[in-house]
């Protein structure tokens, strides 16, 4: 119910375009961008505005072949069919639905004080995980991970961070080895936990100064920035809480008014 409700809703609210781009004309109808879209929604991700000149021009020509064929479709008497009526009033059906649905979820409001009191409610979730940026040597002993460590650990700044760089890329058996042990940012969660402590332990521009053992080997880790985590803004997250709240209350609403329906509706399932 909620999928049909959300798929309807976004239907409606991005229906047709008051001003809608005109491409050509076909006996005096327009070919619109609305037109063009229908055209390009099997195609997932295309954009108009972003193809090649070339396929803009066929899209069109597609688009004005559509708008001929409809007329002559409409010309050949097909409005007379038993399958077209009974499809034509299933889409009345569903169109209605969805500006019901449309003006519905219009009429939704959520106050100042309702997206204040659920930001203060929810603290936990709009809290920043701490995170940290480093690079790593896997090697297979211990013994080789000490290895590098003796030849790091006199090192500091970008001496450190050169040498670091060499030796992953010399030595690491890891994936991460040809980008000179780049893992990027990463919270706690994302790695296993003796290398998390290991890595979130460390001060920024420093190193491991025992090998960190993990079910893949053992690590060198080189921390190159570290930022603790932080609760988010009421502001940066207010458009955030102010959608799902509207939502929220817009699914109840409709909720509502089915089951009122419900009561009074003769159903039979089959």
């Amino acid at each position: 119910m909620k999928k049909i409700i959300l798929a309807s809703v976004v239907a409606a609210i991005c229906g047709i375009s008051l001003n809608a781009a005109v491409y050509a004309t076909v006996n005096g109808q327009n070919v619109t961008d609305q037109d063009i879209k229908v055209l390009l929604k099997s195609s997932r991700g295309a954009v108009y505005e972003q193809l090649p000149p070339a396929t803009q021009k066929k899209v069109v020509e597609q688009a004005i072949e559509r708008k001929l064929l409809a007329a002559n479709a409409i010309k050949s008497g097909i409005e007379n069919d038993k399958s077209f009526k009974e499809a034509l009033k299933k889409i009345k059906s569903d169109l209605a639905l969805e500006l019901w649905m449309k003006k519905v979820f219009s009429q939704v409001n959520v106050t100042e004080k309702d997206i204040k009191a659920f930001y203060d409610k929810n603290a936990e979730k709009f809290k920043k995980p701490s995170r940290a940026k480093a690079r790593h040597i896997l090697l297979k002993t211990e013994k080789d991970a000490q290895a590098v460590i003796n030849e790091l650990k006199s090192l500091k700044g970008d001496a450190l961070s050169k040498k670091f760089i060499e030796l992953a890329k010399a030595k690491s058996t890891g994936p991460s080895g040809k980008s000179g042990g780049e893992l990027g940012w990463f919270n706690k969660r994302q790695m296993v936990k003796p290398f998390s402590d290991a890595a979130f332990g460390l001060k920024k521009g420093t190193i491991t100064l025992k090998p960190v053992k993990t079910q893949f080997g053992y690590h060198v880790i080189y921390l190159e920035n570290k930022e603790i985590g932080k609760k988010a803004t009421l502001a940066e997250v207010k458009p955030r809480i102010e959608n799902a709240l509207k939502m929220d209350k817009f699914r109840k609403k409709v909720s509502a008014q089915a089951k009122k329906l419900r009561k009074d509706a003769k159903v039979t399932i089959k």
